[in-house]
């Protein structure tokens, strides 16, 4: 009995210290070894008499931590004993305190009924459909595809037809377009351009070339288009400038005006001509002056065009103005040195220089070949510049050449 004794006494122990935090108010009570015995009752059969009184000797003398000198008498009663070692209800709270603070919930649970927690759990079929992982939103990223996910606004923009993967290739777009609320900034922008003009299908490519355009003031966007038509500029006149130079209503009143004024003095144009001109080229009105500077140069200085031949050619050509300097001197040389085409021939079809100069040589050279090598209009079998470079192989060897297809290659093949 003694052994069993011993054996519930360690029981008791553990469940003193395991419950710290309320055995001192347990302390108060003269049959809390008892109670706390009894718990254990399931497990062992516990002893009567001296060995009770043992017991509870055990569990007392377990909380004890430290000497303790013996108090003058037990103020609990239950051991009235001068010669205990049972500390006071004092410094039992005192003792209580210094404990660590244990899980009550868990401990007065059955810890053999939790299971541990580890990730190699298994689960069934229907907990784990249950389970949403959310991918983690990249802290920096080159591409604007890893946050398509995460972002409304982009998520909109691609299924308006936007392609992020050339917006991000333009300096600042990608990170101007992380920061924009698609209701409150976006979506205004949008109305506003179909209202100018832009169709649903021309949004997407619209946005891909100018995403910048989302972030400009609405009432500084609609101030520009308010000054084209002051200027006479029709609604769809409007609308195909914007659609074909997407930049336009990012620039300002003025410049604007100072670029409409640029054309029409440097080229003394009419004011017509001049809106003529712009609507057929509408980004003269937003790409760089000093090209178009240096190509005027070139065509009165370089190439001897007069004055009014210039207008006449950048009237009927206005491309003629953003092309290569280095091109428009090599088209010109082989057309004037090499076809013998005087200036005013070039004046009337200046259309030419839009033409590649392989196309333009291959097939002088054909025609020199067949002998109907002929561009003057004074002269019979003339061959107009304009058709010489502007009809398909085809037509051009059935109608202009007189021969066949098949001949047009095998003469190819010996260049």
């Amino acid at each position: 009995m003694a052994v069993w004794a011993r054996q519930v006494s360690r029981w008791c122990c553990l469940l003193s210290t395991a419950r710290a935090v309320e055995f001192p108010r347990r302390l108060r009570s003269r049959g809390c070894t008892a109670r706390a015995c009894r718990e254990f009752a399931p497990l062992a059969v516990l002893p009567a008499g001296k060995e009770l009184v043992l017991c509870r000797l055990q569990a007392y003398r377990q909380v004890s931590v430290g000497n303790y000198s013996p108090p003058d008498s037990a103020k609990d009663g239950s051991f009235p004993s001068p010669k205990s070692n049972l500390p006071s209800v004092q410094q039992e709270q005192a003792k209580a305190e210094i404990l660590p603070d244990l899980n009550a919930k868990i401990l007065d649970g059955d810890w053999d009924d939790i299971s541990p927690s580890s990730a190699l759990e298994v689960i069934s079929e229907e907990e784990a459909v249950q389970i949403i992982a959310e991918p983690l939103l990249p802290i920096q990223s080159s591409t604007l595809r890893d946050y398509v996910d995460h972002s409304e606004t982009l998520a909109k923009l691609v299924h308006l037809g936007v392609d992020l993967s050339q917006v991000e290739k333009r300096q600042k777009a990608g990170q101007l377009l992380l920061t924009l609320d698609f209701e409150k900034d976006v979506k205004k922008i949008l109305l506003f351009l179909k209202d100018v003009g832009v169709e649903d299908n021309q949004l997407g490519p619209f946005l891909t070339k100018n995403p910048y355009i989302l972030a400009e003031d609405l009432e500084a966007l609609e101030t520009r288009v308010a000054y084209l038509k002051s200027k006479k500029f029709g609604k769809s006149e409007i609308a195909q400038m914007v659609s074909r130079a997407p930049y336009l209503l990012l620039f300002s009143v003025e410049r604007l005006d100072n670029r409409l004024g640029f054309f029409k003095n440097e080229l003394g144009l009419s004011v017509k001509k001049t809106k003529d001109l712009v609507i057929r080229l509408p980004r003269l009105l937003t790409g760089k002056l000093e090209p178009v500077k240096e190509n005027l140069q070139v065509c009165q200085i370089e190439l001897g065009f007069q004055r009014n031949e210039i207008q006449q050619i950048v009237y009927k050509t206005p491309k003629i103005l953003t092309a290569s300097k280095k091109r428009l001197r090599e088209t010109f040389d082989y057309l004037h040195n090499i076809m013998g085409i005087p200036h005013r021939m070039l004046t009337r079809f200046p259309q030419v220089f839009n033409s590649k100069l392989l196309r333009i040589r291959e097939r002088h050279m054909f025609l020199a070949f067949l002998g109907r090598a002929q561009y003057d209009p004074a002269q019979p079998s003339y061959i107009s510049l304009d058709q010489m470079v502007s009809l398909p192989d085809e037509v051009f060897c059935t109608e202009i050449a007189k021969a066949s297809m098949q001949d047009f290659e095998n003469f190819l093949k010996t260049l």
